[in-house]
């Protein structure tokens, strides 16, 4: 089953707090002078209709850079209540999501979910285990599925996959990395955004 641009949203998840970070807001550290949230959607935005962006803090600064930024309807909810978010606000039929701390994005990837979902989606697993948000979610079914598993408190993004039955794509050689530490961002040489380093409280 083929699934085309017009009908795939990108969903950028950065809605975290970044504690082990100080409260850095992950979506605008900055690698070789590019805003993380900024490359990601640049990255992907031929093969998608549109991009979102899960946020909880500093909504027009993402409105600033022409990206469309929804907060959390419930707040504490983990990456679930991102998800919800997205789900709520897109437009298409399917839904392809990523952390915004992605260092390594494969350019595989999308096909190869794509070609794994069997229309019930799928999720990748790279060298470092299962990664349940580098996903391709069906939307209406992830709608009804967060239905019911919010008011649960169920948050677990494996278990609600788990329900609608989503494929695990392998895919070996690869990792995505993620930026949780201050030695994850001089590994992967990323940098505080020097214009606005305003560290929030947990």
């Amino acid at each position: 089953m083929s699934i085309a641009a017009s009908e795939l949203t990108l969903g950028l998840l950065a809605g975290g707090r970044a504690s082990r970070l100080g409260g850095l807001d992950k979506a605008w550290l900055q690698r070789d002078g590019v805003a993380q949230v900024l490359r990601l959607s640049r990255l992907c935005a031929p093969r998608v209709a549109q991009v979102l962006v899960s946020a909880n803090r500093d909504l027009p600064r993402y409105a600033a850079a022409g990206l469309q930024a929804f907060a959390d309807a419930t707040p504490d909810l983990g990456p679930l209540g991102g998800l919800d978010a997205l789900a709520a606000a897109c437009a298409t039929p399917w839904l392809f999501t990523m952390p915004v701390d992605a260092v390594t994005v494969d350019d595989r990837l999308l096909p190869a979910l794509i070609a794994a979902q069997r229309g019930q989606g799928a999720y990748a697993i790279d060298d470092d285990g299962v990664q349940p948000l580098f996903a391709l979610w069906p939307v209406a079914p992830l709608r009804r599925g967060l239905s019911e598993a919010l008011p649960q408190r169920r948050l677990a993004v494996r278990a609600l996959q788990a329900e609608l039955g989503m494929a695990a794509l392998r895919l070996d050689g690869l990792r995505f990395g993620n930026l949780n530490t201050p030695q994850d961002l001089a590994v992967a040489r990323f940098q505080a955004d020097p214009a606005r380093c305003d560290p929030q409280p947990d």
